[in-house]
C-alpha cells in the first residue's frame, strides 16, 4: 500500500510538473521564433525600401553592397525578384523554396508568421517582404537566415525546464514516501502489533506516533481492545488455574477416603467401588492436565537444554514401559551432546506423544523417536488418525470415537500445541508410512549449543 500511495502521488505531481513546464516550453519556443521573425523583418524591410528606390533610380550599387555585406555578416541568403518575380540580385546560397513566399510578397502581403523554432528545428526559415508600397509593388526580397542561434536558447531554456522539472519530482518523491509513511504509520504499527498477537506476545500494544487522527483513534481503540481481551483471558486462566489448583485437594482427600473404606466394603460392591476410584483417579488427572495446560498459556519460562541430555533419561524410562506392554521404542538422536540446544518443552512434548502411543499402539509395534535438525519427529505404526482426526486432535478435550474406552482427558496434545507455540515453534501431526502417527515438533530455527 505503501508504494500505491507513493506511486500515486508522484504520478500526480509529475502530471502537474509537466503541464506546468510543458507549456512553458511551448511559450518560450513561440517567443524566441517570434523575436527571430521581428528581428529579420525589420532587415528585410530595408532592403525593400532600398529595392524600390532602385527600382525606381535604376541604381542597385547601394542594395547590392548591402545585401552582400549582410549575407556575409550573418550567414544568410538575401534574394530580390522583381515586380514579375525575376531575381535582380541574389547574395549567399538559399535552400528554401521560395514561389509561396514571392506570391504572397507581389501580392503587397509580408511574412507574418514563422514555423516554431525548436531545439530539433528548422534549421532555417524564410522571410518575405514586399517592396513598394499598397498597389505600387515593384519587386519582392527575400530573406533566409539560419536559427542555430534561436535554436541553442530554445535547447538551453528547455534543458533548465527539464532539470527544474526533474529536481520538483524527485523532491516531490521524497515528499510523496514521507507522507505516505506518515499516512501508514499506525496502520504499520497496528500491522506489527497484530503479527506480535498472533504470535502469542499478548502484551504487545501499538505505540502512539504520527499519522491521521482518524487512524490514531483507530490505534487507540485497538489498545483498549487488545487490553480489554487480554485481561479476559488472564481472568480465565487465572480461574483454570486456580480452579484446577483449588480442586487437588478435596480430590486427594476424597482418593484417600475412597481407599479407607475398602476394607469396609461388601463383595458385591467392589466392581462399584473400583470404578468410582479409577474415576477420581481419572478427575485428578484431568486437574493436572488443565493446570499445565494453564501455566503454558500464562506463559511460563522455558530454558533451553540439551537434546541428548534432556530426552535420554526420559526415553531410558519410557523404553521399560513400552516394553513391559510389549512394544518397540527405537532412538536415532545425534550422538555428540553438544550437538543441538533445544529448548526444555522438546522433553515434554516427546513424553505426550510418547503416551498417547502406549495407549493406542498395539503390541508388537514400534514406536520412532529421531532428532534431526531444528526438528523432533515421533512415529508409530499404530492405527493411526484419519485426515479430519487429524485437522481436530489439537484442539482441547478432543477424543476419537474408536478410542473412547481409552484413558485420557483429551488435553495432551493440546498441551503439546501451546508448549510448541510457547518456544516459537509449531506441532505437527502426520500420517505415517505405511501405518501411524506421526508427531513432529518443528522449533522456529536450529539452536546450535556453544
Amino acid at each position: 500500500m505503501n508504494s500505491r500511495l507513493v506511486v500515486a502521488f508522484a504520478t500526480l505531481i509529475a502530471v502537474l510538473v509537466v503541464a506546468l513546464a510543458v507549456p512553458l516550453g511551448i511559450a518560450y519556443a513561440a517567443h524566441v521564433t517570434n523575436r527571430l521573425l521581428l528581428d529579420r523583418r525589420a532587415d528585410a524591410t530595408r532592403f525593400a525600401e532600398l529595392a524600390d528606390q532602385a527600382a525606381g533610380d535604376g541604381d542597385r550599387l547601394g542594395l547590392t553592397a548591402e545585401v552582400s555585406r549582410y549575407a556575409e555578416l550573418y550567414g544568410a541568403a538575401v534574394r530580390v525578384r522583381d515586380r514579375v518575380g525575376d531575381v535582380l540580385l541574389e547574395a549567399g546560397t538559399m535552400r528554401s523554396d521560395d514561389r509561396e513566399a514571392v506570391r504572397l510578397a507581389l501580392s503587397g502581403r509580408t511574412t507574418e508568421e514563422l514555423p516554431t523554432v525548436v531545439p530539433f528545428g528548422p534549421s532555417r526559415v524564410l522571410i518575405a517582404e514586399p517592396a513598394g508600397r499598397d498597389a505600387q509593388v515593384s519587386g519582392a526580397v527575400l530573406l533566409e537566415v539560419s536559427t542555430e542561434r534561436a535554436r541553442t536558447e530554445v535547447a538551453l531554456v528547455w534543458g533548465a525546464l527539464a532539470v527544474a522539472a526533474l529536481v520538483a519530482l524527485g523532491f516531490a518523491v521524497l515528499l510523496a514516501r514521507r507522507l505516505a509513511r506518515w499516512i501508514l504509520r499506525p496502520v504499520t504499527e497496528l500491522d506489527r502489533t497484530t503479527t506480535e498477537i498472533a504470535g502469542g506476545r499478548l502484551e504487545a500494544r501499538a505505540r502512539h506516533g504520527a499519522g491521521p487522527s482518524e487512524l490514531r483513534r483507530l490505534e487507540k481503540r485497538f489498545n483498549e481492545m487488545a487490553e480489554a481481551v487480554s485481561a479476559t483471558m488472564g481472568r480465565q486462566r487465572a480461574f483454570v488455574a486456580d480452579a484446577s489448583h483449588e480442586l487437588r485437594t478435596p480430590l486427594t482427600v476424597l482418593s484417600l477416603r475412597l481407599e479407607n473404606l475398602e476394607p469396609h466394603l461388601r463383595e458385591e460392591g467392589a466392581a462399584e467401588y473400583a470404578e468410582a476410584l479409577a474415576e477420581v483417579d481419572r478427575l485428578a488427572d484431568l486437574v493436572e492436565d488443565l493446570l499445565a495446560l494453564a501455566r503454558v498459556e500464562a506463559g511460563a519460562a522455558m530454558r533451553e537444554v540439551e537434546v541428548v541430555a534432556e530426552l535420554t533419561p526420559r526415553l531410558a524410562g519410557w523404553r521399560e514401559v513400552f516394553a513391559a506392554k510389549g512394544l518397540t521404542l527405537a532412538v536415532e538422536l545425534p550422538e555428540e551432546r553438544w550437538a543441538v540446544a533445544v529448548p526444555e518443552a522438546a522433553g515434554r512434548v516427546a513424553d505426550i506423544a510418547l503416551d498417547n502411543a502406549q495407549k493406542f499402539v498395539p503390541a508388537g509395534g514400534t514406536v520412532t523417536v529421531t532428532m534431526a535438525g531444528h526438528v523432533l519427529r515421533v512415529a508409530d505404526d499404530g492405527p493411526g488418525l484419519t485426515e479430519e482426526e487429524l485437522r481436530e486432535a489439537q484442539g482441547r478435550f478432543w477424543r476419537s470415537g474408536a478410542h473412547a474406552n481409552v484413558p485420557g482427558s483429551g488435553l495432551g496434545l493440546a498441551i503439546a500445541t501451546e508448549l510448541a507455540k510457547a518456544s516459537g515453534g509449531t506441532l505437527t501431526l502426520l500420517p505415517a508410512a505405511p501405518c501411524g502417527l506421526a508427531v513432529e515438533f518443528a522449533l522456529a530455527a536450529p539452536y546450535e549449543s556453544g
